[in-house]
């Protein structure tokens, strides 16, 4: 008997690695989800669901992992979601090389929050490249997947983060996918207090990706929440879009939906703006965890 909720279907799983992408989203339900990472399954849950029973579904997808990992989703700040190893070679490394849309990208099951790549921004990095953008600006970039996208098409990029760590992981996938360092930059500061450094510079982009956490330190002892700080940080994008830009808008505030995300947007750019909606990518079920929207300039 297999776990209720939303499971992929084999034929869509098989779509998904012929176009070179081994990391998605296999199942969802209440309290639960269910990710593909390579040959790596994370199970990620709220108490409630049985981690076994969920990892014995699997195989009704016609995939068998080398091993699963199980994380426990926290709601509040200071407790872990370090994945745990449910099954397979305790001894193996805790890194894994997964590919998305023919991209490689090195992911670590033993940081906390995420490996290091979130399958619900897919098709927004698709929609990126499509745009082939010249100068990227890659804000709370993370491991700077949208970087990597960018970067793969000729665009040159400028990704920051207040962990070092992250923008060193972030190199890691440029070098996984042979892309020279060379018109690149990696900025480990606070993000609101570079983004006006650029605009000072008079520096333009040509796509800017605004994705920030819900809350966050820098290591000023500085604070970011989402709902006080965001339109102020729009106000920068703004400033520093080329004409004929885009931002990317993006949020897993919960209070926050793709309406409010637009809503906030009209206040601060063109009235002219109009604003572009992907739908959710089929593993998804349609309903990604991230409410985001493109502001076209």
């Amino acid at each position: 008997m297999s776990a209720a909720g939303n499971w992929i279907s084999p034929q869509l799983a098989g779509h998904f690695l012929a176009e070179g992408t081994n990391a998605f989203r296999i199942a969802s339900g209440h309290g639960f989800w269910i990710e593909r990472f390579g040959d790596t399954a994370l199970i990620s849950l709220r108490p409630g669901p049985d981690a076994t029973t969920l990892a014995a579904s699997i195989a009704q997808t016609g995939w068998n992992p080398r091993r699963v990992f199980v994380r426990h989703l926290v709601r509040n700040p200071g407790e872990t979601d370090t994945p745990v190893l449910l099954s397979g070679d305790a001894q193996s490394s805790p890194l894994e090389t997964v590919g998305e849309s023919g991209l490689l990208y090195e992911l670590d099951f033993s940081a906390s929050y995420s490996p290091g790549l979130f399958p619900d921004q897919r098709l927004n990095r698709l929609f990126l490249k499509e745009r082939r953008p010249r100068r990227v600006l890659n804000t709370f970039a993370y491991t700077c997947a949208f970087s990597v996208a960018a970067a793969s098409i000729g665009a040159e990029t400028v990704s920051v983060d207040v962990s070092k760590s992250s923008l060193q992981r972030g190199r890691r996938n440029f070098e996984l996918n042979r892309i020279p360092a060379e018109g690149h930059r990696f900025i480990p500061e606070d993000v609101p207090t570079f983004l006006r450094r650029l605009i000072k510079r008079g520096e333009t982009f040509d796509a800017i990706i605004l994705d920030p956490p819900t809350f966050g330190r820098s290591g000023a002892g500085k604070t970011f929440r989402f709902e006080r700080d965001f339109p102020a940080l729009l106000e920068c994008a703004h400033q520093l879009s080329a004409p004929g830009g885009a931002i990317l808008l993006s949020t897993n505030f919960t209070a926050w939906d793709e309406a409010a995300l637009i809503e906030c947007a009209r206040g601060i750019l063109p009235s002219k703006t109009k604003f572009h909606q992907i739908p959710a990518p089929p593993d998804f079920f349609g309903n990604a965890p991230s409410a985001t929207v493109w502001a076209l300039l």
